[in-house]
């Protein structure tokens, strides 16, 4: 393998709280284009390994670096600003906000404009299609005069923003507050506000939690649809039989140590994993 085809490397990264040992020396890369699985059994330290990776915490050895950049230590926006979004285990949205708006707050991670730019309307760019009012002297002005970057990339944001409401499938929902839309559609959500941040690679703590076997099927499609649309995606779930049916490759992590990588197949007929999911009769231990 290129350094080109790794998109993120978490090398021998070891993470203690006190005298707790959360993960201990985990290595492991994700590649480009891939849909990789993080899966063990509960408190195998799958969640604290993607907080590590998305600076939440900060290793205590070791470190993970993405395209090339280290990440460790970095603050947690200019994470995103790399180009590592996530969702989280518990649903975290503004509740009284509305869908759209809740996708707004992710397209902010790519605006330019400083609020002393914003409040003075300035600098002025070309103004494009979607970004010119729809009549009047306003659509004059800004044909001659351009329009401030701010105005832009508000109109940008909008537009982009109503386009992933659809591409989750929740687009009649946008005036909705998040409160209010129903348990699988808040995960949507989450998904279209992470994606609007314009990811390289989207982690997704257990998304199908909750789900029934029909919003199951639906979030496979989405995850496929996603790494259609180029992203390399890392995912922790549960469910097994979704885990088996999307991912290329996977990674088995039990009491923060890896204990086995590998296609689906492999991971499936691997010893170690069978007994940390099943356990094994007291003779054979």
């Amino acid at each position: 393998m290129t350094m080109s085809d790794t998109l993120l490397k978490v090398d021998n990264v070891t993470l203690r709280f006190g005298g707790v040992t959360a993960l201990d020396g985990v290595d492991f890369e994700v590649r480009r284009g891939e849909i990789l699985g993080l899966i063990g059994p509960n408190g195998a330290g799958k969640t604290t390994c993607f907080n590590v990776m998305t600076g939440v915490f900060k290793p205590t050895a070791g470190e993970v670096t993405f395209d090339g950049e280290r990440v460790s230590g970095r603050a947690k926006y200019a994470i995103t600003r790399l180009g590592i979004a996530r969702t989280f285990q518990n649903i975290r949205l503004f509740p009284e906000m509305t869908a759209l708006e809740n996708v707004l707050v992710g397209t902010d991670a790519r605006h330019k404009t400083s609020v002393v730019g914003a409040l003075f309307r300035l600098p002025r760019v070309k103004a494009e299609a979607h970004t010119l009012p729809e009549s009047g002297w306003r659509r004059t002005f800004a044909l001659t005069f351009g329009v401030s970057r701010h105005i832009a990339e508000e109109r940008a944001a909008r537009a982009k923003a109503l386009d992933l409401l659809s591409f989750v499938g929740i687009e009649g929902h946008a005036d909705a507050q998040a409160k209010n839309l129903s348990y699988g559609d808040q995960r949507r959500l989450e998904i279209a506000r992470a994606l609007a941040t314009e990811p390289k690679l989207l982690c997704l703590d257990e998304p199908a939690a909750g789900f029934n076997p029909a919003e199951k099927a639906r979030l496979l499609e989405l995850i496929r649809k996603i790494r259609d649309l180029g992203l390399t995606v890392l995912l922790i779930e549960h469910d097994m039989r979704l885990v088996m049916g999307v991912t290329d490759r996977l990674v088995v992590l039990e009491f923060g140590k890896k204990i086995a990588e590998g296609s689906p197949a492999e991971v499936r007929e691997n010893p170690k994993v069978i007994a940390a999911y099943l356990g094994v009769p007291q003779d054979a231990a």
